[in-house]
């Protein structure tokens, strides 16, 4: 697998509308895995940057190290994964150096199956977000749900781990901003970029049968 570069990080934000921004937030994250397979998805889908709370991920990932590592494409060496205290801070005036890079405008979007919240199709994703995740054994508290300009959910029949949701609802941005961005021909350059060195593998060409008269 590739490594991640800034060149590829490059052509990705060019999938994207202007004045895009994208920051994952993950609530008290368990799971080297799955933090690596979000790290991962934020590599393929343009993220801005990474943050989570809690320190169950920190104290796992010293003793599990390399082993399992799901980013494989090494996207921490280019998007920021970054431990802060609360995202209730989010809401403060005064935030911590960490955060001062989000735009004012950027909306708090809290996704997991909460009672009330917006099924993901039908969802209008805001130019600037971020989106809140709960963890692999729990869901985000209610104090930052409660300060959350939405809350969505995936409608699926059974929860899918951490790493999958993030993936559908990145899936779900970029293909809703492609649709608005009338951006809808196959992108070659983009293939070629992105797959493994080992596919090399083209759609055929058919020949178009003309029927005599």
């Amino acid at each position: 697998m590739a490594k991640l570069l800034l060149s590829s990080i490059a052509l990705g934000k060019d999938l994207l509308e202007e004045n895009s921004h994208v920051t994952i937030g993950l609530s008290n994250p368990k799971s080297p895995s799955n933090v690596g397979g979000v790290m991962r998805a934020a590599g393929c889908y343009s993220v801005d940057k990474v943050l989570y709370t809690g320190r169950r991920y920190a104290h796992a990932a010293k003793f599990i190290g390399s082993k399992n590592n799901t980013d494989t494409q090494q996207s921490r060496d280019q998007i920021p994964l970054v431990a802060i205290e609360d995202f209730l801070q989010l809401k403060q005036p005064n935030m911590e150096q960490q955060l001062e890079n989000l735009p004012d405008s950027t909306k708090i979007i809290c996704v997991d199956l909460v009672e009330g919240a917006i099924p993901l199709p039908l969802f209008q994703h805001p130019d600037q977000a971020i989106y809140i995740f709960g963890p692999e054994d729990g869901t985000i508290t209610q104090t930052v749900i409660d300060q959350a300009d939405d809350v969505v959910y995936v409608p699926t029949v059974g929860c899918m781990n951490l790493a999958a949701t993030v993936n559908v609802l990145l899936y779900d941005r970029l293909a809703k901003s492609l649709v608005k961005q009338d951006k809808l021909d196959t992108d070659n350059t983009l293939i070629r970029k992105s797959r493994d060195t080992n596919n090399q593998a083209k759609v055929k060409t058919k020949a178009v049968k003309v029927n005599a008269t």
